[in-house]
């Protein structure tokens, strides 16, 4: 029997194969305050990030097997993180309107946070955002903006998930940990994977196209013609729900 690959591992194997490629590009066309911004996150930076969340998550929620984490985000680069890091504590993603429900809630929303019975983590969008701007509205939750960064860089889960821990629970259906990780074979090797729309999706294209030493270009776009970027992204495979 082949031993199933976990999201940690995932991440693990890309700092190890190299370190400084980008893993993640991020872009956001749509409006708001986030209009604008490309992003661009290496193994390394990814993985960071992704240590940072994890602290927080395993030291200021006690977050690990068996607690539910909801990602009430868009599908978008700190999504990303999160989840990864949710999965490094071998905690559970709730993802749709269950999030709300999960024993931490990880959102963008004050209203949500601030309605939140138990741990909250206010996230601000924004790439240089510093502080959530009203984060006075939630004042029970930690401001991501302000806070993360004061967690380390290095990562130790208290707990490993066993393979049949669930990992992921969207639209009634829970999905286990060692069946999170599902590589396309007709990908090919390395793959340069645009995505877009739903977090759900974007979550499990992310890991299969990890999963095989690919990065990935995700986006928020209306925009109808984006054949110059995906050329200059040199990105090998469109999947975005929206293509």
């Amino acid at each position: 029997m082949t031993t199933p690959t976990l999201p940690a591992e995932v991440l693990a194997r890309m700092v190890a194969s190299d370190p400084g490629r980008p893993r993640l590009t991020w872009y956001d066309d749509g409006p708001g305050p986030t209009a604008g911004e490309r992003i661009e996150l290496s193994a390394r930076v990814l993985a960071n990030w992704v240590s940072k969340a994890a602290n927080l998550l395993q030291d200021d929620a006690a977050a690990g097997p068996g607690t539910t984490v909801g990602l009430d985000l868009p599908a978008h680069w700190r999504s990303l993180y999160w989840a990864l890091a949710t999965w490094s504590v071998g905690a559970t993603i709730v993802v749709g309107a269950a999030a709300a429900g999960a024993d931490v809630l990880v959102t963008d929303s004050p209203a949500a946070a601030a309605g939140h019975g138990g741990d909250a983590v206010l996230v601000a969008l924004p790439a240089l955002a510093r502080s959530h701007p009203e984060a006075g509205d939630a004042p029970g939750a930690v401001d991501e903006a302000r806070e993360l960064a004061t967690h380390g860089d290095l990562f130790s889960p208290m707990s490993d998930p066993e393979p049949g821990d669930v990992a992921l629970a969207a639209r009634g259906d829970d999905t286990a940990y060692g069946h999170l990780v599902v590589v396309d074979q007709s990908w090919g090797p390395a793959p340069r994977v645009a995505l877009a729309g739903d977090l759900e999706q974007v979550l499990r294209q992310s890991l299969a196209a990890w999963a095989v030493d690919g990065s990935i270009v995700l986006m928020r776009s209306d925009r109808a013609d984006l054949a110059d970027r995906l050329a200059s992204e040199g990105v090998t495979l469109d999947a975005r729900e929206t293509a």
